[in-house]
């Protein structure tokens, strides 16, 4: 993740004039942060605890609790249950059990839209979801996005690599840190995306996992874009 683009759109996202509670009738607190609550979102939190490893679904929640630090600290407006559902689901495409032919973000979008469909969301709210689920590691797009995929990418961008994180009391992160532990999570999260780039290479060339790849998988070559241009079957 780019830090000099999270941070700027920490910055430069407007704030509503009030704060929307869109979606969140009821509300809880978890290591301190208040969330929304619901049928809904428990069905989600029980899913990615079900698919994910241990220290993938702290990272989720521990997403989805900066996020909303974030957004509560700024005043932002925003569907809370977007954010939440986006947040908790955003990497189930790293996960055994969401397999697809596309990129990870993308498979797991697809599988959390899957999850969510029937469940009485609007058209427009899922999709909301699947921007967040499917651009949560692209920050340089996401973060002009809606204010639903930006919160939810800048909480995500936090946990992952301490973007943002002086916006935050340190008390409030420790609390969220020890609700969450992070479980060995940048060797846990190295050694699933290897994974991933060696055993389907060709979803890794355009995201994130290419940085993994090129680091730590032996032989790893990715698909250069210079060499697609200049390869393209056309006279010039």
């Amino acid at each position: 993740m780019n830090t000099e683009t999270v941070g700027y759109k920490q910055e430069t996202v407007a704030p509503a004039k009030t704060f929307v509670n869109r979606g969140a009738s009821q509300t809880r607190l978890i290591a301190g942060v208040s969330v929304p609550d619901g049928p809904l979102i428990t069905a989600v939190i029980e899913h990615a605890q079900r698919l994910s490893e241990p220290y993938l679904f702290n990272h989720a929640m521990r997403s989805w609790l900066f996020a909303e630090a974030i957004g509560s600290a700024k005043g932002i407006g925003y569907d809370r249950e977007v954010v939440a559902i986006g947040t908790v689901l955003h990497d189930i495409g790293l996960t055994a059990s969401v397999s697809g032919p596309n990129r990870f973000e993308v498979n797991g979008a697809d599988a959390a839209l899957s999850f969510i469909r029937g469940k009485g969301l609007s058209d427009r709210r899922a999709q909301l979801i699947w921007d967040l689920v499917a651009l949560n590691s692209t920050p340089s797009l996401a973060l002009h996005k809606e204010p639903e995929v930006a919160i939810g990418t800048m909480g995500i961008g936090l946990d992952y690599g301490g973007f943002g994180i002086e916006a935050l009391p340190t008390a409030d992160v420790e609390r969220i840190l020890s609700a969450f532990p992070r479980l060995k999570m940048k060797q846990q999260f190295a050694e699933t995306c290897c994974r991933l780039v060696t055993n389907k290479p060709e979803t890794s060339h355009d995201n994130f996992l290419r940085d993994f790849g090129e680091r730590f998988v032996p032989g790893y070559k990715a698909v250069s874009t210079v060499d697609l241009l200049m390869n393209a079957p056309f006279d010039e």
